[in-house]
């Protein structure tokens, strides 16, 4: 059996990046509790919200399509304020 080694492996590598890019790149962490709860929220947002070019900008979780009767955009913040949703919600 050959050994496998975690950077040969595309797929982890691409979601490490992104958790380094668009997450710990932007705070400061101090303290392991802190950072399970940003990268809890990040995963969250990772699956919940994040749009992603591989599934047609959709998220792994599909949204639905909000019409404009459905009210105002409003902006959502996620992961602390790091990124942000936008979503219809009636006034």
């Amino acid at each position: 059996m050959l050994p496998r080694f975690p950077w040969q492996n595309v797929y982890a590598e691409q979601v490490i990046g992104s958790i380094r890019r668009e997450c710990l790149d932007h705070v400061v962490v101090i303290g392991g509790r802190r950072l399970l709860r940003i990268l809890t929220k990040y995963v969250e947002h990772y699956n919940a919200t994040r749009t992603h070019l591989s599934l047609a900008k959709d998220a792994p979780r599909p949204r639905s399509v909000q019409p404009p009767s459905e009210g105002k955009v409003m902006e959502v913040p996620r992961v602390g304020g790091l990124h942000h949703e936008y979503q219809r919600r009636a006034a």
